[in-house]
C-alpha cells in the first residue's frame, strides 16, 4: 500500500480492477464519481424510459403515439411554470414533491446501476430498507394528497395506501428467498451470487419471486392491470390522484420522481433478479459505456413486456386489485416452498 493505490482490491469477495481513475484522487475519490455518474444516469434516462414506453404502445396499439422525447418537453414546459398553493396547504404539502424526487436518488446509491463491485454507499442499506425508503416518498405523497381536503387527492390516497398494505408481504417474501438463496439482501451481493450461482438462475424458486416482484412493479409504478397511467378520469385515478393539487416546478418534481421509480425498481429487477450481468467490473470509460449500453438493453426489454401487458389486459376493478396482489402473494410464498423443499 505504501508505493501507491493497489491495482486490486478484495472488498467482501469483490474483485475490483482500477486503471486511469485512481491516479487522479484516489480510489475513494473514483467510487464516489462512479456514484455520482449512476445518479446522472437515473435522473437524465428515467424521462427517456418513460418515453420509449409510451411509444412502444403507441406503436402496439396501431397509432403513431408521443414523441420518445416527450416527456423531457413536458418538464421542461412544467419547471417554466408558476405554482399555485392552496392558502390551508402546510408544509407537508411544500415538502412532498422534494421526498418524491430525492428518495428514488437515494435508492440509486444503494444498488448496482453500471457497476458489478460495491461503491461508497453500497452497504449503507439492503434491497428491504429501498423498498423502505420507496415507501417513504409513497407515505409523504399521500399525507400531501390528503392535505388540501380535496375530495379525489382522499380518494387516490386511500386507494394508494390500500395498494401499498397489500403490496408489503409480497416484497417481505420476495426478500426473504433472496436472502435465503444468496445469503445476503444486499443487492452488489445478490447480483454477484445470481452470477456465479451457475444453476441458481434456473430454480422454481428464483423463477416464482421473478414473477412476483414484477408483479409489485405493475402495482407500485401505477401500470395496467392496477391502475391506467394515461387515464386522468378522477374516479378511477389510484397513483395518478395524488398529484392533481400540485401544479409548475412542484409538479414537475412529482413526475420527474415517478419517473425515476420506474427506472429504479426495473434495474433492480434486472439487474438484481433476472440479468445480473453486463455490468462493468472496471471503472474505466469503455466498461462504462459498455455497461450503459447493457442496461439500456435490458430497460428496453422490460419496458416491452410492460407494454405488451397493458396492451393486452383491462384496468382491473378496484376491488379486483386485491386478488392481483393476493395471486403475487402466493407466487412468492410457493417460491419460498419450493426452496424449502429442495424443488
Amino acid at each position: 500500500m505504501g508505493r501507491g493505490i493497489p491495482r486490486k482490491i478484495r472488498w467482501n469477495s469483490f474483485a475490483v480492477t482500477y486503471a486511469d481513475f485512481p491516479k487522479r484522487g484516489g480510489i475513494l475519490s473514483s467510487l464516489l464519481v462512479a456514484n455520482l455518474l449512476q445518479v446522472l444516469v437515473v435522473m437524465l434516462f428515467s424521462p427517456l424510459l418513460k418515453g420509449v414506453t409510451g411509444r412502444l404502445k403507441g406503436v402496439v396499439q396501431s397509432r403513431h403515439g408521443p414523441s420518445v422525447w416527450q416527456p423531457y418537453f413536458d418538464l421542461y414546459k412544467l419547471f417554466r411554470k408558476d405554482e399555485v398553493i392552496s392558502e390551508d396547504a402546510s408544509w407537508v404539502f411544500r415538502a412532498a414533491p422534494l421526498f418524491s424526487f430525492a428518495v428514488p436518488i437515494l435508492v440509486t446509491l444503494l444498488i448496482p446501476v453500471l457497476t458489478s463491485f460495491p461503491l461508497t454507499w453500497a452497504f449503507m442499506g439492503d434491497m428491504l430498507a429501498s423498498g423502505f425508503i420507496l415507501a417513504l416518498g409513497g407515505f409523504f405523497a399521500t399525507l400531501a394528497a390528503m392535505d388540501t381536503a380535496s375530495p379525489y387527492g382522499q380518494m387516490g390516497s386511500s386507494r394508494t395506501r390500500m395498494v401499498s398494505f397489500l403490496a408489503e408481504p409480497v416484497l417481505m417474501c420476495v426478500f426473504f428467498v433472496v436472502s435465503l438463496v444468496a445469503r445476503s439482501t444486499i443487492p452488489y451481493v445478490v447480483n454477484k451470487a445470481w452470477y456465479l450461482g451457475g444453476t441458481d438462475v434456473i430454480y422454481p424458486s428464483h423463477v416464482l419471486v421473478v414473477i412476483a416482484f414484477f408483479m409489485v412493479i405493475l402495482a407500485e409504478t401505477g401500470r395496467l392491470p392496477v391502475d391506467n397511467p394515461e387515464g386522468h378520469f378522477e374516479l378511477a385515478m389510484i397513483d395518478e390522484s395524488k398529484s392533481l393539487e400540485y401544479s409548475g416546478k412542484a409538479l414537475g418534481l412529482v413526475k420527474w420522481g415517478g419517473y425515476m421509480k420506474l427506472f429504479v425498481l426495473l434495474t433492480i429487477f434486472m439487474n438484481v433478479l433476472v440479468t445480473p450481468w453486463g455490468l462493468a467490473a472496471a471503472l474505466t470509460p469503455a466498461a462504462l459505456a459498455l455497461a450503459l449500453g447493457a442496461l439500456w438493453l435490458k430497460l428496453f426489454v422490460g419496458a416491452c413486456v410492460i407494454v405488451m401487458i397493458e396492451s393486452s389486459l383491462a384496468k382491473l376493478r378496484l376491488f379486483r386489485v386485491g386478488e392481483f396482489l393476493g395471486a403475487a402473494f402466493v407466487v412468492s410464498l410457493l417460491g419460498l416452498v419450493t426452496f424449502f423443499i429442495g424443488v
